[in-house]
């Protein structure tokens, strides 16, 4: 997915390795390593978003007096090149507590290292559950809305459809997979009758358009089901409007609607796709409204969902050590559990059955405007409803 490195400066993926701020050894640390050179169009903005929280936290007295600096390391989203940037970061750098992870393998692996030192990780922007449950621990905490949470939402407005014949598309890797499998079973669920007649799971970033289509279109599907993201998006979108695939047949589709991945389309962004996303210029709350005016002041720019995740990574961990009164791991981990946190999508909470926080998404119909990509008729999704109950995660979980 380097379609977009051209767009960002060499200066500022230069700061995918460099402290954020002087440091010293009375400053709280928090280290984040992410996918910066192979994620741009998310991270850098993400990026943004945490600097604007940090600003915000250190203008106000930091942590119990103590300044708060952010250590970055990029991952190149390489699992192994991760967990060596973690190790980096704990012995070397002497973090407080470890951030980041857009790509799901990259998170799991990240969590596996935090599990055997015993450090207190906070996976911000992946979507893969199997790290709260299947390969859930104490010292990982998740910040997104996971594959289940919007799948669920997903699955609300799929069944109001009433389609028997379904397609899948999403990149084989865990977060893909994840998701397709979690859609299939709740919809399977919730109308019996309906049958899957296609799946399609190009490698992630590795997408030959045309075959994909004419696999969909061979398989004539009352409607598609997609995962698909960034360049491999795009060039579906391109693909299937140019062969009519999604002429007469309703798409529902997994964070397309995030400015991310749906302004890149511009003019091949398809009209009436059900999605999760952020329609960033029609959220009034008051809290979305101060983050809003600060970021467009501070970065002349609008905020896309990566921003949202990156301010709210800061606000959280560092909510959880004025909690903890401390920035020890063990006492970090106990402050999470039913920690409140104020985020531009409103307050949320951290469970203490999963390590999962309740934020929500939204979930709308795209357009396309003059050839420009947009989220219309969208509502903000409440998590918590949508997320499994005690009884549920106990089975997901082992030793909860």
């Amino acid at each position: 997915m380097n379609f977009v490195r051209n767009l960002i400066p060499t200066a500022v993926l230069a700061l995918a390795f460099t402290v954020i701020a002087p440091a010293t050894a009375q400053d709280i640390k928090i280290g984040d390593i992410n996918s910066y050179k192979s994620q741009p169009q998310h991270l850098e903005h993400y990026k943004r978003g945490m600097e604007l929280a940090l600003e915000e936290v250190n203008k106000a007295g930091g942590i119990n007096g103590r300044k708060v600096v952010l250590v970055m390391r990029d991952d190149n989203g390489n699992p192994g090149e991760a967990v060596r940037a973690a190790e980096e970061l704990v012995s070397r750098e002497q973090v407080h507590a470890l951030t980041g992870s857009m790509l799901s393998h990259v998170a799991l692996a990240i969590s596996d290292f935090s599990k055997q030192k015993k450090v207190f990780f906070l996976a911000t922007m992946s979507l893969s559950d199997r790290m709260i449950w299947q390969n859930g621990h104490p010292y990982t905490f998740r910040l997104r809305a996971g594959t289940y949470t919007q799948a669920a939402m997903l699955v609300e407005e799929a069944a109001k459809l009433k389609k028997k014949r379904w397609a899948v598309v999403y990149p084989n890797y865990e977060f893909g997979q994840s998701a397709a499998a979690t859609f299939k079973a709740m919809l399977k669920e919730r109308q019996p009758d309906v049958e899957f007649v296609a799946e399609q799971a190009p490698p992630l970033g590795k997408l030959e358009p045309g075959s994909v289509v004419q696999a969909l279109a061979d398989a004539k599907p009352d409607a598609i089901f997609n995962v698909l993201f960034g360049a491999d998006l795009i060039k579906f979108a391109r693909a299937g409007k140019t062969s009519g695939l999604f002429e007469g047949r309703e798409v529902v589709s997994m964070v397309t609607g995030e400015p991310e991945n749906l302004e890149p389309l511009k003019d091949d962004t398809p009209n009436g796709w059900i999605v999760t996303g952020y329609p960033y210029a029609d959220v009034k709350t008051p809290l979305h409204t101060a983050f809003d005016s600060a970021y467009r002041a501070k970065y002349k720019d609008h905020p896309r969902l990566s921003s949202v995740m990156g301010y709210s990574t800061i606000k959280s961990v560092t909510e959880g050590m004025k909690k903890a009164r401390s920035s020890d791991n063990d006492k970090l981990v106990a402050a999470f559990a039913n920690l409140q946190v104020d985020t531009p999508f409103g307050r949320i909470t951290y469970r203490p059955n999963d390590n999962q926080s309740t934020i929500g998404s939204f979930v709308g119909r795209t357009r396309n405007v003059g050839g420009t990509g947009v989220m219309v008729d969208s509502r903000y999704v409440d998590g918590v409803p949508f997320q499994p109950s005690d009884a549920e995660v106990r089975k997901l979980r082992p030793g909860s």
